[in-house]
């Protein structure tokens, strides 16, 4: 009994030369003639021979030669050798043959594609015609045992179309070329492109972009109205040709997607400018630091310069304390703004309280406790105190403990505005 695939594709086959032959002007008994010579030419014992004979005009591939250049097929040293990438799937992470199911392509003849298609057939036990030719099955031989050929004849003519001679591989002049280094000498490798991973792209850019659901969903976009699910987009997309009108030329896979391929954009990411990164260590040095307040510690050495203490010099004093402080408020905003898409909590080295005054993760606890905001007013306070002998050098008036006492106080005075 002949698998029902084999029998669909015979009358496809029959159909499709019976409309092409069978003209309206014929006779009744014309047309019965006519379908006396279809049903010879599609009898096994005439077309599975012939089939035979042609199924080496055509090599399955996985890496089709021609998609690099169409005239690459044939040289002075003879046919391309046809690369078949017989790869096992494996949990490595890479898109590679192995790893996605995809169709095998061929080139070749065109005019022998009907045999690609016949040994391509799924049977019903999910294996292709081809496979059973190769392990001997019983289906192979109830097919392939006819009297006018033998089946060691057919099988042979059949496997013709997976030969590929390792030990004589040939290359073409007219596909890249790189050397690559082995040892202390190079390795000539061609650049071949993996047909059906490409197609395989297409098929679900395709399915993506056109299915059913994106159909109702761009509708209802169109429409004003709310769709439930929505639909995808895939922006920079590019399609490229193969073949021109001969797409048959290239591969069977290229001829069943009318020659077009889709590239995913590869151009690199667009990389702005950070003005305000993350502190990694410690926000008091690499988000803010005391030259950064430089302009604020010369002016109070300048007023402290004046040796008075009236409450003029004392007030003007103070607001240059609260300006030192807008200032490392201003940046404690800054930096929190970035903190979502900057803070790494795994790679993070900041404190416990600054986390807890930056870091989004911490805001409850920013909000509800206060033990962290009293040892940040104690830093905020340092930062000030140490921050003007820095910046000022040896000429600098040493600060007394009630001086870094009265700084804390109007540290203590913005804690609210540090929450």
């Amino acid at each position: 009994m002949i698998d029902k695939a084999i029998n669909d594709f015979f009358q496809d086959r029959k159909a499709a030369w019976l409309k092409k032959t069978i003209k309206a002007s014929m006779t009744e008994i014309e047309a019965k003639e006519k379908e006396l010579e279809c049903n010879q030419i599609f009898s096994l014992e005439q077309w599975l021979p012939n089939a035979a004979k042609r199924a080496g005009q055509i090599s399955i591939s996985t890496h089709p030669c021609t998609f690099s250049h169409p005239s690459s097929r044939k040289n002075k040293n003879g046919y391309a050798s046809s690369v078949i990438a017989a790869s096992e799937r494996s949990s490595d992470g890479y898109l590679r043959n192995g790893n996605v199911e995809v169709d095998t392509d061929a080139l070749g003849n065109a005019a022998a594609l009907d045999v690609y298609k016949f040994l391509m057939l799924n049977m019903d036990d999910g294996q292709s015609l081809l496979s059973h030719i190769q392990q001997d099955s019983e289906l192979a031989h109830n097919l392939l045992d006819i009297k006018t050929e033998s089946y060691q004849i057919l099988k042979t003519g059949f496997l013709a179309m997976i030969e590929n001679d390792i030990g004589s591989a040939i290359t073409s002049s007219k596909i890249k070329q790189v050397y690559f280094p082995v040892g202390d000498s190079y390795h000539q490798l061609s650049i071949l492109s993996a047909s059906g991973l490409m197609f395989e792209l297409k098929k679900r850019i395709d399915s993506i972009r056109f299915s059913d659901g994106t159909k109702v969903a761009r509708a209802c976009e169109k429409a004003n109205e709310m769709h439930e699910c929505g639909y995808l987009q895939l922006p920079g997309l590019t399609t490229i040709g193969y073949g021109g009108t001969k797409t048959q030329n290239i591969s069977v896979l290229n001829f069943q997607n009318r020659g077009k391929a889709h590239l995913l954009s590869s151009a690199p990411p667009k990389l702005y400018k950070r003005d305000v990164q993350f502190p990694s260590t410690e926000f008091f040095s690499q988000s803010i630091n005391y030259y950064q307040c430089r302009d604020l510690f010369n002016a109070l050495h300048e007023l402290f310069l004046k040796h008075k203490n009236n409450w003029q010099i004392r007030a003007e004093r103070d607001e240059y304390y609260q300006s030192i402080l807008d200032r490392i408020i201003e940046r404690m905003w800054l930096v929190r703004n970035v903190s979502e898409t900057q803070y790494n909590p795994d790679t993070s080295r900041l404190n416990k309280t600054q986390k807890i005054w930056l870091c989004p993760e911490h805001i409850n606890t920013r909000v509800d406790e206060n033990e962290w905001l009293d040892d940040l007013c104690k830093s905020v306070a340092s930062f000030m105190f140490h921050g003007y002998t820095k910046i000022v050098g040896k000429t600098a008036f040493m600060f007394s403990d009630e001086e870094y006492k009265y700084i804390h106080e109007q540290v203590v005075k913005n804690r609210e505005a540090l929450r």
